[in-house]
């Protein structure tokens, strides 16, 4: 059975609207959805298990897959991918783990 994590991300508009705006994780059996959506855009990423995320659960490989992808993706330092990455207002920043602060 799927389990659905809305972020609701929208102003509290009275409008109907025929999709979900903002973002939603729907997560199931080695896939998940995640849904972006606004008046402006809207797109799904898909996020299966690959080389690199299949360590987390079903539940968290979203976390998982975006964290890893956007800290590699930082870290080429392409200047195509950090104008890129400005134009839309998007910063990344790795943060460190639980067990990262505890070993300090």
């Amino acid at each position: 059975m799927p389990m659905t994590t809305p972020v609701q991300l929208s102003s509290n508009s009275s409008d109907v609207r025929s999709q979900p705006q903002g973002v939603t994780i729907k997560t199931g059996e080695d896939m998940a959805r995640v849904q972006v959506t606004c008046a402006h855009q809207s797109g799904l990423i898909y996020v299966v298990p690959g080389d690199r995320s299949w360590v987390c659960s079903d539940e968290l490989r979203p976390a998982h897959a975006l964290a890893g992808f956007f800290r590699e993706l930082v870290a080429l330092k392409d200047p195509r991918v950090e104008s890129l990455l400005r134009e839309w207002g998007l910063y990344y920043r790795s943060l460190p783990l639980d067990s990262d602060a505890e070993n300090v």
